[in-house]
């Protein structure tokens, strides 16, 4: 993922209810009762941990139990200490207090919660990229005698597998925001562990890519399940019976084609918000529904310009509830001027914005009738209304407007089918259509006549369209 570019919008829930949810996630809510629990009487080692004899008290507050109980008051513990819950007071007596992270997390604004939340996360990221329990014991076991862990031997690299971690959050935080739909579906483990391993150009991966996905799913079970408690996901782990011995019959029979056995992860609406800030704070361009609002119109049709279609509807909508519609509609109209090449993209994000805008927005846009940039526009829009007494387009607004057209719909979506099926219309539905095309008085006519002879399936067609964009690049530059 590169931070060259700005990335799909998030569709961010509010903050209060953000906070909620960050509340009630199982790694905060314990981290805050640990620190209500402390007193006097709590003990921290060297690094700030819980002294070990304490572990068991703390888990019973926590109502822990099993052989996890201390690791995860150890952890709850870790996530008070660095989200400033609890302080250190004296580090040779090893005595601690409430800290001011405890009031901001009980008494704050939503703001001041997610502050918090989000200091937790990032303990809870870098414990997930470090050796677990098992993998640790390797280690100790393979020492060569000169005191330290043979870490070459797990062929383990801290540095290395934070990224990974990171890549593999990117990779879902752009599906989840890609979607037409907010929410976000379960994303299948195979499929997420394959976007971050399997190279873009390898059409049939290969038996090594096969086994590095394999070994990746499994690192990213043991990920995930430490990574749901804090509120980043939703995670239906990896079915135990596919980490049995190859010896070992399960004990019922399984469908092998039931993908969900492989591990499914959703991100939450908070692990939304988290990672959008983590993306942030790294550099990113990542923007989020709603910060166009208070901006101009020429800012909202550019800024929505690259967004799917959904988050431009709901981004659209944010701006126009602030705005009186036919001031909207005159300012939008006013925006989507222009002969630049970014010019025909606003012009549809106007149309579809005025789809939103009433009736009363109708004096606007017969302002605009015989504007040769707009006049198309309008027109569409009073027929769509049902308004009357339009007076009928002359035939070179009519192609005008459907090579502005097409140039948006090749700037918003490339050389998709829709554009192909367009392409194809305009040609059958229009006799004569290139020898009248070419001679388009529009910045982009050439370029359109290009993409269509590049799209249309009939070589005869796609010749013509080819020959006529040779013809509108020799004629004379002119303005509009």
């Amino acid at each position: 993922m590169s931070d060259s570019s700005p990335l799909p919008p998030a569709r961010l829930r509010p903050e209060a209810e953000l906070a909620r949810d960050a509340l009630s996630a199982p790694v905060l809510s314990r981290a805050a009762r640990l620190a209500r629990w402390a007193g006097p009487e709590t003990r921290v080692d060297a690094g700030g941990g819980l002294a070990e004899e304490q572990l068991p008290a703390a888990a019973a507050e926590l109502g822990l139990t099993g052989e996890d109980a201390a690791a995860d008051a150890g952890e709850a513990w870790r996530v008070a200490v660095d989200t400033g819950l609890v302080e250190v007071v004296d580090e040779e007596e090893g005595t601690v207090t409430a800290g001011a992270g405890l009031a901001r997390l009980t008494g704050g604004s939503p703001q001041d919660v997610l502050g918090v939340w989000l200091t937790a996360l990032e303990t809870v990221l870098a414990d997930a990229s470090v050796l677990d329990l098992d993998q640790l014991v390797d280690a100790i076991a393979a020492e060569d005698g000169s005191g330290e862990l043979d870490l070459d031997a797990l062929d383990w690299q801290p540095e290395a597998e934070a990224e990974f971690l990171d890549a593999v959050l990117g990779n879902l935080y752009l599906m989840t925001v890609g979607e037409e739909e907010p929410g976000g579906t379960m994303v299948p483990l195979p499929a997420l562990a394959a976007s971050v391993i399997v190279p873009g150009d390898m059409t049939e991966p290969t038996n090594d890519v096969l086994e590095q996905v394999s070994d990746a799913m499994m690192r990213l079970d043991d990920r995930f399940r430490m990574l749901e408690p804090v509120g980043l996901v939703e995670y239906r782990p990896v079915d135990e019976a596919l980490m049995a011995d190859a010896d070992e019959e399960p004990a019922a029979p399984l469908d092998d084609t039931d993908v969900a056995r492989y591990g499914m992860v959703r991100l939450t609406p908070l692990g939304l918000y988290g990672l959008r800030a983590r993306l942030l704070e790294a550099g990113f361009e990542a923007p989020a529904v709603g910060e166009l609002a208070d901006k101009g119109a020429d800012a909202l049709l550019d800024g929505t310009a690259g967004f799917p279609s959904t988050a431009a509807h709901a981004e659209t909508e944010h701006w126009l509830s602030r705005r009186e519609p036919l001031a909207a509609a005159r300012e939008l109209l006013a925006a989507a001027r222009g002969s630049d090449p970014g010019a025909p993209l606003r012009r549809l994000r106007c149309q579809q914005a005025l789809s939103l805008v009433g009736d009363t927005a109708e004096p606007a846009l017969r302002e605009v009738l015989d504007d040769a940039e707009l006049g198309g526009l309008a027109r569409v829009w009073l027929a769509e209304h049902g308004a009357g007494d339009v007076p009928p387009p002359s035939e070179a607004m009519i192609f005008w407007l459907t090579i502005d057209t097409v140039a948006a719909q090749l700037a918003a979506e490339g050389n998709s089918e829709e554009l192909r099926s367009l392409v194809e219309g305009l040609a059958r539905g229009h006799s004569g259509f290139f020898e009248a095309a070419w001679r388009v008085d529009h910045p982009a006519t050439a370029e359109v006549l290009e993409a269509m002879g590049r799209l249309h399936p009939d070589k005869k067609i796609a010749k013509e369209a080819r020959k006529a964009a040779f013809k509108a690049r020799s004629q004379p530059p002119h303005g509009v």
